[in-house]
């Protein structure tokens, strides 16, 4: 196994300049760089794997018709595995595009990323409050998983945070536009977080209804993001390419 290596950069905090590190890192075309992530991609699919536990096989009565399988409770289960397997998919995706950003691993990012698949885990937990038909209506059932999704939220985020703290990315962009890309993220939490008191006031399933929101509410923040972050790019590079220019005029 070769030993990690020292990181070239680490951007100043709260800066877009760089300065030497002693990060220890394991570059992108290294076993170890593959092996981690390749852990990480097992977990995400073991949690989808997972979904499947909290479907109950029904029972032999309940074949005899459409609407006596759905009857059964299956039906909220159905509801239940296709919400999280969405949210565990978008998760990986991100994390994917993510990972994709990286030049190299460093231990941070290594610890980052089990706290982020800790909550991915939780979800077929979670997910069994809020399908099975017995607990489907409890405001409390609502809450763990807004909360637990929330959480992998942030927890994601918190990846590529310490990947630019760390000077792990390939080529990182000025901060500003990571923040504005930060405040997109913060869409999906807040809607999830939302919704508890919507349980406790209205009910499970005006909370639900709340969570349908997103449709509409992401790609708007999504577009949102995206023309932020290429207007701060923009001026930085205006402001980049007028400072050799000002510096001659000194001169």
């Amino acid at each position: 196994m070769p030993p990690p290596t020292h990181a070239r950069h680490t951007p100043h905090v709260g800066t877009d300049e760089e300065r030497p590190s002693t990060t220890e890192h394991y570059e992108r075309d290294t076993i170890e760089f593959v092996r981690a992530f390749t852990f990480f991609d097992a977990v995400y699919a073991f949690a989808l794997t997972l979904l499947v536990v909290n479907v109950d096989p029904p029972a032999a009565s309940d074949w005899t018709s459409l609407a006596a399988l759905l009857g059964s409770g299956l039906g909220w289960q159905l509801l239940g595995f296709a919400i999280s397997f969405v949210v565990i998919a978008v998760f990986w995706r991100v994390n994917h595009r993510v990972v994709a950003l990286f030049r190299a691993v460093s231990p941070g990012i290594i610890v980052a990323n089990l706290v982020a698949i800790a909550f991915v885990v939780l979800i077929p937990f979670s997910t069994q409050g809020i399908s099975d038909a017995e607990t489907a209506d409890q405001p409390l059932a609502i809450a763990i998983y807004a909360v637990n999704i929330s959480c992998a939220v942030v927890a994601q985020s918190a990846i590529f945070y310490v990947a630019r703290h760390d000077g792990m990315l390939s080529d990182p962009l000025p901060r500003r536009a990571d923040h504005a890309r930060f405040l997109g993220t913060l869409t999906t939490p807040l809607v999830f977080l939302a919704s508890i008191p919507i349980a406790y006031a209205f009910g499970a399933d005006w909370a639900r209804y709340t969570w349908a929101l997103l449709i509409v509410i992401l790609p708007l923040s999504g577009a949102w993001a995206t023309r932020r972050v290429a207007r701060i790019v923009a001026e930085d590079k205006a402001r980049r390419a007028s400072s050799p220019t000002e510096e001659a005029g000194r001169r």
